[in-house]
């Protein structure tokens, strides 16, 4: 592996800088466009400022957009990034960083010369030891309950302490406290604070109290 196709050191420090804000990141799939703006809003007021956006739904893109104009002082990732493509995509619209479920070999090339800092997926050691080729050291760990928990994770820092992760994947209120006493832990990411019934309702107020109460929780 020569250095010219490793992962700038400042790629990690914008990345450390993002999850700094944050602690607690809300995983967001957007169903209704004109949803973005108002559940976003409601989540950066309660004290989450760090947001997810996943691209599992055709108006994804043009919500972060939006997000974008409407909300400048947050930093807004595209999720579930599967494809060098879909990088390139989340990279026009504006996305502050990418968060992909695994890595591939074609997205960590690309990752390694895009100006947006990239969150690869592991659930593996070995997995790991790959992203640690290109130069990655900040990972998302993914499916963080059924690879493991919060015990795979201590596992994880014995053999390479210097990695540092986001889990998500079966994280809520209850665990994340957990995950977070962990010293490789910089950050986890959960879909619980953007309740579907809470969402159909518009009830916004709702969402911006639970972002409030997970901030309180956290110290955020």
């Amino acid at each position: 592996m020569t250095l010219d196709k490793q992962l700038p050191s400042t790629r990690t420090a914008e990345l450390d800088s993002i999850c700094l804000k944050a602690q607690i990141i809300p995983v967001i799939t957007i169903q209704r466009l004109e949803d973005a703006v108002p559940m976003c809003r409601a989540l950066v007021e309660g004290g989450l400022s760090v947001l997810e956006i996943t691209l599992r739904t055709e108006c994804a893109l043009e919500a972060v957009k939006r997000l974008r104009d409407a909300l400048p002082a947050a930093s807004i990732g595209v999720g579930t990034v599967l494809t060098p493509a879909q990088y390139r995509q989340a990279e026009q619209v504006g996305a502050d960083f990418v968060v992909t479920p695994g890595a591939t070999e074609a997205l960590y090339r690309h990752g390694v010369g895009s100006p947006v800092p990239m969150l690869p997926g592991v659930a593996t050691v070995s997995e790991l030891m790959t992203g640690w080729q290109y130069g990655y050291r900040r990972f998302k760990f993914f499916p963080a309950e059924s690879s493991g928990g919060a015990k795979a994770l201590k596992a994880f820092g014995a053999p390479i302490p210097e990695a540092r992760f986001c889990p998500t994947g079966g994280i809520s209120m209850d665990n994340a406290g957990e995950y977070l006493s962990l010293p490789n832990v910089m950050c986890v990411g959960g879909s619980w604070l953007t309740p579907k019934d809470m969402v159909e309702a518009e009830d916004w107020d709702g969402i911006r109290e639970l972002a409030r109460q997970a901030a309180q929780r956290f110290h955020l």
